[in-house]
């Protein structure tokens, strides 16, 4: 079976990819096990890394708000995940931009996996931006969707259409509202939420960082192992275990921006350790203040999703899986000084 993941080169989708290849099948539109023939990743520019050097791996680079090439890179695709996306702070920033990628980008997955005809199965990667306003202490699977954000808004229209073009028959979606991914691997990016993974990274590599929001600062974090847990549990069960609204609240667990901080020193060893410096940039302290500030889904317990256990796993997981990785790429790079 081939399977597309747009955002392919990212993060998620290079984590993704490496497990996909490792176990070397998925269920397949006949609910049964499939060989794993093909895996396309696609993106704005070429997938490459550690343990994509696979025969059964393509990567296309192209724009993903371009239906012509959406549609060939879908073609003959059993499964695909939609990763791509402007991140929060981004499509807040421009606007235009925001709603090219993530709507109409959006569409134009959806659109060409109709044209196939074949009911493939679509996982649409949301977020806890579509929440916002006056919340819960924590949402829940039927807390309603009100965001406050360009990028909120635009999750919560994509939710909408994986629902109705799932409802029409056209394909089995299923949308993901993730919590915030702590730790990723990379460079700082445009995303709100990317001093979460910051104040570990940075510091752990012997890098100074900035944090721009305050110490107490809540945070609902999700480790990239339980991350890409999720993805494969979520596509190979039934799109109807999510309910009417065809979509999965992923648990986390809450940490504040000085939890993440000191969890670095516990499990620092004899590395020299970065300095974590606060500097308020209040259009990013109001963007994380909009979000929930827990999760309590019944739904993803009762699925068998877990979350890790506390922030000293997390942390344990990050040096293990893929600090050596960030200490190659910091070194090849030369990071803006904080």
């Amino acid at each position: 079976m081939k399977v597309v993941i747009t955002g392919g080169a990212g993060f998620l989708g290079k984590k993704l990819a490496r497990r996909l290849l490792q176990q070397g099948e998925m269920m397949g539109p006949e609910g049964r096990p499939e060989r794993l023939s093909e895996l396309l990743l696609f993106d704005v520019a070429q997938a490459a890394g550690p343990g994509l050097d696979d025969p059964r791996v393509s990567a296309v680079a192209g724009d993903i708000a371009n239906f012509a090439t959406v549609q060939s890179i879908v073609q003959n695709a059993a499964t695909v995940f939609h990763f791509a996306a402007v991140v929060s702070a981004g499509a807040e920033a421009d606007f235009d931009l925001g709603y090219r990628v993530n709507l109409n980008g959006t569409r134009n997955v959806l659109e060409a996996c109709r044209a196939l005809g074949s009911n493939p199965r679509v996982v649409f990667t949301s977020s806890l931006a579509a929440f916002g306003g006056d919340l819960p202490p924590a949402v829940t699977d039927d807390t309603p969707l009100t965001p406050q954000t360009s990028y909120g808004a635009q999750k919560s229209i994509g939710e909408f259409l994986v629902r109705d073009y799932t409802r029409k028959g056209f394909l089995r979606g299923t949308s993901v509202r993730l919590p915030t991914i702590c730790v990723r691997t990379g460079l700082p990016n445009k995303a709100a939420s990317t001093w979460a993974s910051s104040v570990v990274r940075e510091p752990l590599t012997g890098v100074d960082v900035v944090c721009p929001v305050t110490p107490e600062t809540i945070m609902v974090v999700l480790s990239p192992r339980k991350t890409v847990d999720a993805f494969v549990r979520l596509h190979d069960l039934p799109v109807d275990s999510f309910g009417p609204g065809r979509t999965l609240l992923l648990n986390g667990i809450n940490v504040t921006a000085r939890e993440l901080e000191q969890a670095v020193g516990r499990h620092a060893g004899n590395r020299k350790v970065g300095k974590v410096t606060w500097q308020h940039d209040p259009s990013i302290q109001r963007i994380c203040d909009g979000w929930p500030q827990g999760i309590d889904s019944k739904r993803a317990g009762w699925l068998g999703f877990e979350t890790d256990r506390d922030l000293d796993e997390i942390v344990r997981n990050f040096i293990a899986d893929d600090l050596d990785e960030q200490m190659k790429l910091t070194a090849s790079v030369s990071l803006p000084p904080p």
